[in-house]
């Protein structure tokens, strides 16, 4: 078997059936990633899937290498289960609004299948 090199892997193709702004997260099954720049609906963009995203969050303290899953609905950061966002890369008190959080995915399982729970979504 042989491969062509294709990207980087940092960003992915997305068209967005509605648009995108920049700072906008967007789950894709169970990875997430985020536009940094403005996507029109129905126009092809890219999405970042690695980095460090400062993300608001729920009224829950944050310690570094802690888990952070998303609330797609919400759109904030909490602590929990649900489409899984990475590890606090700094803690962040209860009271603060945001957490700055490495994105990682989740490893499928044995069965090829995604640990994660997410749901598609633009």
């Amino acid at each position: 078997m042989s491969a062509i090199f294709r990207a980087y892997g940092d960003r992915i193709d997305h068209t967005p059936g509605a648009a995108v702004s920049a700072g906008q997260i967007i789950v894709l099954s169970s990875m997430l990633g985020y536009a940094t720049d403005d996507i029109a609906a129905g126009r092809q963009g890219s999405l970042a899937i690695e980095g460090i995203v400062e993300v608001d969050k729920e009224n829950v303290a944050f310690a570094v290498g802690e888990d952070v899953y998303y609330d797609e609905a919400n759109g904030l950061a909490f602590a929990g289960s649900g489409i899984y966002m990475g590890k606090a890369t700094k803690a962040a008190a209860a009271d603060d609004d945001t957490v700055w959080v490495k994105i990682v995915h989740q490893e499928a399982s044995a069965s090829g299948t995604a640990t994660g729970t997410g749901t598609a979504g633009d």
